[in-house]
């Protein structure tokens, strides 16, 4: 390595750490590399709805909903000796909501800008096209359909390009989709079924909408003070917003008032309830050991509900200690419903790899299934019983 590479290599990634948090930079610690998690940024009241066929389809049920982020798509990368003076950074682009056909037309695109840009470091240029301009380059617009297409070999389960996109673009996702089977080995869709994509996608935007909750000022109702989102709470149903010092002395008042089941929004005329947080375990277990007399008055005292969620959270634990795996790193309890088999800790954020517990490099965590030397070979999407015997998911007819 050159002097030169070395020292533009180090610029690069000490200025992406200085511009990025840590939830979209994180540099690798034993190689010139690391990985990106690009948001893209969506248009007001962006919607994303189902089809697919008769026995994962949800589209009889009307699903339609709006969404204002979606998954983010994953950037690894190692920078070669000789980058930038000759050779680009190797790289795989995974994402959970876009066809391997898509995710090659943005692979190519940043081929692209390589070529356009070669002997000058790039990485910057390629988050900042992945996250900005993916939508156009793509021909994306609301609504967004997500189907599902299972692919013969197994190692990828990818949703189809939308059928207006097909029909309407004569750009990348036109010609990429029109290809059909030519799809980049960069290219990685890490969702194995509609249902799990579906909860995914669901699930990431009820968190960052948390996040962006939790970092926003508000101004509480009650006392008319401006505080931080995390320490205010809001109504699901009716998105009132007050401050968690004045719903708790409300909430209060309320008890007091003999109103233990029906904390109502403190709005006037306003119908939105709040359920009451208990202390589950103590209440599991005082209910578990008591006679039946003292059971009848304890379902009177907190209701029947709250009593039955209690016990269902005791089971849904048990159910976990036996069920799950730990991550190999922090210990941490996974639970796999579906997906591949390349795992991420919620812990400490660490990839492995589900069937052989290995951890998985961050440079480019699918190399692991992609070489024949290693015992989980082209396994990305296998399976696995609950008594450990492995399955493959067969092609429906």
């Amino acid at each position: 390595m050159s002097s030169e590479d070395k020292e533009a290599q180090e610029d690069e990634l000490l200025a992406l750490a200085s511009i990025y948090d840590e939830d979209e930079f994180k540099r690798a610690e034993s190689a010139q590399g690391g990985e990106t998690r690009i948001c893209l940024e969506l248009p007001q009241n962006f919607k994303i709805f189902v089809s697919g066929n008769s026995t994962e389809s949800v589209q009889n049920n009307g699903f339609e909903y709006t969404v204002c982020f979606l998954p983010p798509l994953v950037l690894n990368f190692e920078l070669p000796p000789d980058y930038p003076s000759t050779s680009p950074p190797v790289f795989t682009l995974s994402g959970k909501w876009l066809s391997q056909a898509q995710l090659s037309a943005l692979c190519k695109h940043l081929d692209n800008v390589w070529e356009e840009n070669r002997g000058c470091v790039v990485l910057f240029a390629w988050m900042q096209f992945l996250k900005e301009e993916t939508l156009s380059y793509l021909n994306i617009s609301s609504p967004y359909e997500l189907k599902m297409c299972h692919q013969g070999n197994g190692q990828s389960r990818t949703p189809l390009v939308p059928l207006d996109a097909e029909k309407d673009c004569g750009g990348a996702a036109g010609s990429a989709a029109a290809e059909g089977d030519i799809v980049d080995e960069r290219a990685v869709q890490d969702v194995e079924s509609l249902s799990s994509l579906i909860r995914e996608i669901l699930d990431f935007d009820q968190a960052q909408r948390r996040k962006c909750f939790n970092s926003k000022m508000y101004l509480c109702n009650i006392c008319f003070c401006e505080k931080l989102g995390s320490d205010c709470m809001y109504f699901t149903e009716c998105s009132h917003v007050y401050c968690k010092a004045c719903l708790k002395d409300y909430f209060e008042i309320q008890i007091r008032d003999g109103q233990v089941h029906c904390l109502n929004c403190p709005e006037p005329k306003c119908s939105s309830v709040a359920t009451p947080g208990q202390k589950l375990i103590d209440l599991r277990n005082e209910y578990l050991e008591a006679d039946e007399a003292t059971k009848r008055f304890l379902e009177q005292r907190y209701g029947k509900r709250v009593i039955q969620k209690a016990l269902e959270e005791m089971e849904s634990k048990e159910w976990l200690e036996k069920n799950s795996k730990s991550c190999p790193c922090c210990g941490t309890h996974i639970e796999k419903l579906d997906g591949c088999n390349k795992m991420t800790c919620t812990g400490c954020m660490q990839y492995f790899c589900w069937l052989c517990m290995g951890s998985l490099s961050r440079v480019n965590p699918y190399r692991h299934f992609n070489d024949p030397s290693s015992p989980c070979f082209n396994r990305l999407f296998q399976a696995m019983h609950i008594d450990g015997e492995f399955w493959d998911v067969e092609e429906e007819d």
